[in-house]
């Protein structure tokens, strides 16, 4: 083919050279075949694609389709229902309530409901009226000295820097418009989560915001600011759903000069968190450094969050609480499939506990050993609208906190270009020419309308079913479709726990892998004991 590209080549130049010799317009002609003939030379001379190289000119299409593929597969392919990560009937759900437009369905669902999978509550025939001011939770235990009224549904944990200061700013806005709190995640606290919203400030293994030089924990700069009257509450992030078990990544091109003054990390070159924390190593001492922050941040809620890994760990944590009697006010359960930034492929995918399981792993440990009631659970994953926050509810979760719902809110197009720095809608970019399309007093609206429209939906859906708050929602409220003719309850996936049944005689509680992870755990260290 490139042979051929040659010969077409010189007889294409001949023909030009006597065509404009007869008629000399003809040299116009030249404006389009000249940049092709050239980029077919310089097609046919590399070496690094080996489909440009046999087929010059012609080859460039197979790259530039590949280019605008997700653009084609959202747009031309995908249907209401099978598109990934978020489908698009989440995506357009999440969008009219922000924009506050018709919800409503036409003609019925387009989900199988007789498909494997499909889940569903039942309603009864004498609904409750529920008061949507009432569907708030007090997070904070006894050794709590400013608990913290928390609304049902929040702003999950995402960086500046990862996200743009506009993004920030209009989440944070909306978050004090709405009522709810927003994470900052372990990027830090700039200048534009400060805009009135509460804050829930997070701690990574790289302390960005209260770190020394080298990067270890300061005490005085995390005092600092965990006394501003905006940070609500604290959050150790031990892992998170999109990478567990390895740090953060921030791309070196949105390490801008504010992002480098913010976090104290060199300008412009990858921002990687250790894996792990260098202030603690063992389940006691990682509650020693809860206390800690509990008495620098004059008794505010502290917590921390996790995705699920190896079940004798978080038992290991827990014997640490009974043997020290020092309790986090909350947990965060993150989900494997959380995730909104930037995140090996490996990792993505196939590290980690899904939500579901994590979540309901962590309330029942709690339970069996007689923590509980102390402890609020907060759920983080994949939510965008009342039914999803209702089954986490039945699971055992207190709260609820969304990520991608509240950046589809702020306007997000799913483009899958957050670890590039080209978020085309300047959500997740420090690109100041893409930040300049978002603005920040109509998007922080949309954000403020997503999380009242969907409390809302919350509280219809909660009286629909009998109930008049969250913490009355059970596990054998929720059904699955297991297959044909075969449908269990939460209650038969996940059955629920006695609470202390790991020191009492209760018959068939606790579950098995509860009784393997407290024999396999010990509050000393996160080794496995045989």
């Amino acid at each position: 083919m490139g042979n051929i590209f040659l010969v077409a080549s010189s007889i294409i130049i001949g023909a030009e050279v006597g065509f404009a010799l007869y008629w000399p317009p003809g040299l116009w002609s030249l404006v389009v075949l000249a940049p092709l003939l050239l980029l077919g030379f310089i097609d046919y001379a590399q070496v690094r694609q080996g489909v440009r190289r046999n087929f010059p000119i012609i080859g460039n299409l197979r790259y530039f389709f590949e280019f605008i593929r997700p653009e084609l597969q959202q747009y031309f392919v995908e249907d209401n229902l099978n598109g990934r990560p978020v489908s698009r009937e989440y995506r357009s759900v999440v969008y009219q309530r922000a924009k506050g437009q018709m919800q409503t369905l036409p003609f019925g669902t387009q989900r199988d409901v007789y498909g494997e999978g499909h889940e569903w509550v039942n309603h009864t025939i004498i609904p409750k009226h529920v008061d949507e001011k009432s569907l708030r939770v007090t997070i904070g235990g006894p050794a709590c000295q400013q608990p913290y009224q928390a609304s049902l549904l929040n702003v999950s944990a995402m960086s500046y820097g990862a996200l743009s200061r506009a993004a920030i700013e209009a989440l944070n806005r909306g978050a004090l418009a709405g009522g709810f709190y927003h994470n900052t995640g372990e990027g830090g606290i700039s200048s534009y989560h400060l805009s009135g919203g509460d804050l829930v400030w997070q701690i990574g293994t790289g302390y960005f915001g209260c770190r020394t030089s080298d990067g270890r924990f300061d005490e005085s700069a995390f005092r600092e600011k965990a006394n501003l009257p905006q940070v609500k509450m604290i959050e150790i992030k031990l892992s998170q759903g999109a990478k567990p078990g390895k740090g953060g990544v921030l791309p070196g091109a949105k390490v801008s000069e504010e992002v480098s003054k913010i976090r104290m990390v060199p300008l412009g070159k990858d921002v990687i968190s250790p894996a792990f924390h260098s202030a603690f190593s063992t389940p006691e001492e990682l509650l020693q450094f809860v206390q800690k922050l509990r008495e620098l941040s004059s008794g505010k809620p502290i917590g921390f969050k996790l995705c699920l890994g190896h079940h004798h760990e978080f038992m290991a944590i827990c014997k640490a609480m009974k043997k020290t009697n020092l309790l986090p006010d909350f947990i965060t359960v993150d989900g494997a499939e959380g995730g909104t930034g930037a995140a090996p492929l490996e990792f993505a995918n196939s590290v980690g506990t899904p939500l579901d399981e994590g979540l309901a792993f962590v309330v029942d440990t709690l339970k069996v050993m007689g923590l509980r009631q102390h402890i609020r659970i907060i759920s983080s994953g994949k939510v965008f609208t009342a039914f999803h926050m209702v089954t986490k509810f039945a699971l055992g979760a207190d709260v609820v906190n969304s990520a991608r719902g509240m950046m589809l809110a702020l306007g997000c197009i799913q483009a899958l270009k957050c670890n590039s720095n080209h978020c085309p809608v300047g959500v997740a970019t420090t690109d100041p020419r893409l930040v300049r399309g978002l603005h920040v007093p109509s998007k922080s609206i949309r954000v403020a309308n997503f999380h009242r429209e969907t409390m809302h939906s919350l509280a219809d859906l909660l009286g629909a079913m009998g109930k008049t708050h969250s913490r009355e929602v059970q596990r054998r409220d929720v059904f699955r479709r297991m297959g044909q003719g075969v449908v269990k309850t939460y209650e038969d996936l996940f059955p629920t726990q006695e609470e202390g049944a790991l020191f009492s005689q209760a018959e068939g509680s606790p579950r098995v892998e509860l009784v393997r992870a407290f024999q396999q755990s010990r509050a000393e260290d996160f080794a496995l004991q045989s």
